[in-house]
């Protein structure tokens, strides 16, 4: 399976169809953590297709600067900030830059995180620690900065959280299996602390849905990902775009502390191996 195939071209963001009317978040602001490319781009290019205004944040300025040329192509209002959300003071200057420059944020989607297939006797301090203050750390200070601007000027609010397919566990990148695990319950508590302030919290669990991420994984690896679901292929980005839209949109104004799973039912049937099928588990 060649990685030259993974994630979509920007032409095709540009013109896919979608069920959304194309003016369903006209006025309203979204922001979008790791927008630089890949799945975060697809989310934000969706969002711009319906009248967003963006703001978008990554670390790799070349990368983020190109993605807000995109984006306002597509028509939106952009404001991009390269940055890290380790950092909780990076993150509430951007939070509050985002609401200076368009008056208010309607929706955060917590998309920034990364991870490396390595087996769990492998990982060192080091790469436990990047991946863990990535996935949950910073998810968590771009949602506490930006429910506690909504508190304050008492503005609902909607975050959607991108999460993982943990439910079976994920053998081969266990570090980020924890770390969404995290995420996953903290947004079900906070969704009941924050229901009262008209703020609702939900994630979505993409399972092998192909993107430019991919490419981090051996050939091996990739290659169990198509029978990784009882369809027997790959989701892709737009799949889990339009899922994120549901969830942000009024379509999910009665939904909070749920997670929407768009893995063509991994949770029930698979076995994907990102650093490949060890030689104990293999099928003949």
């Amino acid at each position: 399976m060649s990685t030259a195939q993974f994630g979509s071209s920007r032409e095709d963001l540009s013109i896919r169809s979608t069920v959304y009317a194309r003016d369903l978040f006209a006025g309203k602001t979204v922001v979008v953590t790791g927008a630089g490319g890949g799945l975060g781009l697809a989310i934000a290019a969706l969002f711009a297709r319906l009248g967003a205004n963006l703001a978008i944040n990554g670390r790799n300025q070349e990368k983020l600067a190109s993605a807000g040329e995109f984006l306002e192509s597509l028509g939106a209002k952009v404001l991009s900030k390269s940055m890290t959300i380790r950092d909780p003071d990076q993150v509430e200057d951007f939070v509050g830059k985002a609401n200076q420059e368009f008056g208010s944020i309607d929706v955060l989607v917590n998309n920034a995180g990364g991870q490396f297939p390595q087996a769990a006797l492998d990982f060192s301090p080091k790469g436990w620690n990047a991946v863990i203050d990535t996935n949950l750390n910073g998810t968590w200070w771009m949602m506490q900065s930006t429910a506690r601007h909504w508190v304050e000027h008492k503005q609902p609010g909607s975050i959607v959280n991108i999460v993982a397919d943990i439910w079976r566990g994920m053998p081969g990148i266990a570090h980020t299996c924890a770390a969404r695990a995290g995420v996953i319950y903290l947004s079900k508590s906070v969704a009941v602390e924050w229901a009262s302030h008209d703020i609702r919290v939900n994630c979505v669990a993409p399972g092998c849905c192909e993107s430019t991420g991919f490419s981090r994984y051996p050939e091996d690896g990739a290659a169990t990902f198509q029978d990784s679901n009882p369809m027997r292929r790959a989701g892709d980005e737009w799949d889990v775009a339009e899922g994120v839209v549901y969830m942000a949109a009024n379509s999910g104004k009665f939904v909070t502390g749920e997670v929407l799973n768009i893995d063509g039912g991994q949770q029930m049937w698979g076995d994907p191996w990102p650093t490949g099928r060890p030689d104990y588990f293999r099928i003949s």
